[in-house]
């Protein structure tokens, strides 16, 4: 029975390390190519929001009885429309996906530090006030560089985020490993 159990173990963890091995080269691959996976990034929202939109369409007419019929149409008309855009002209999606990064970044470097203040009687405030001054930079970064960096940006971000995925599961994966004692083996009382 234990060895059945270890058994499983291993071949989950080994699942586990190939997927997070798997990642990491995704990753290093987005970094090395950064205008094409942020196409593949922009594509991809595109997509997502068109779905988006086709399934507030169907759930609109469903509850056509209901009050919000006329906004669920709307919306859903406008997520499809914008899906579409996106998809039938990717640049300008880019520079548009790369703006929205921009000003999101920026509004929540503001939101940071005005909770930073706001918490400042506590304990370890200053980690929130330096997230978002970090926050804020980045997003004036993004600001003041765009147009310019819009090719590379979100390419290169969704990058380092699978690679630091990868790096992850990798390494929770090897955790559960030693490598002197097995999972069916009593430790040794040397």
């Amino acid at each position: 029975m234990t060895a059945n159990v270890s058994g499983d173990i291993n071949k989950s963890g080994n699942r586990s390390l190939l997927m997070g091995a798997l990642l990491i080269v995704l990753g290093i691959i987005a970094i090395a190519m950064p205008a094409l996976s942020t196409i593949f990034a922009e594509t991809w929202v595109a997509v997502i929001l068109a779905s988006a939109g086709f399934a507030k369409l169907i759930y609109g007419f469903q509850n056509r009885d209901s009050k919000g019929f006329v906004w669920q149409i709307l919306l859903g008309i406008l997520y499809i429309a914008t899906g579409v855009m996106l998809f039938t002209n990717p640049l300008k999606g880019v520079l548009t996906l790369t703006l929205l990064l921009g000003s999101f970044l920026l509004t929540e470097g503001v939101f940071e530090l005005i909770l930073a203040f706001r918490v400042r009687p506590q304990q370890n405030w200053t980690w929130v006030l330096g997230d978002g001054i970090i926050t804020l930079i980045l997003g004036a970064m993004i600001w003041f560089q765009w147009p310019f960096n819009a090719p590379w940006l979100i390419g290169t971000l969704l990058g380092v985020s699978i690679l630091f995925t990868g790096i992850s599961r990798v390494m929770l994966s090897l955790s559960g490993r030693t490598p002197f004692n097995s999972p069916d083996q009593a430790p040794s009382a040397t």
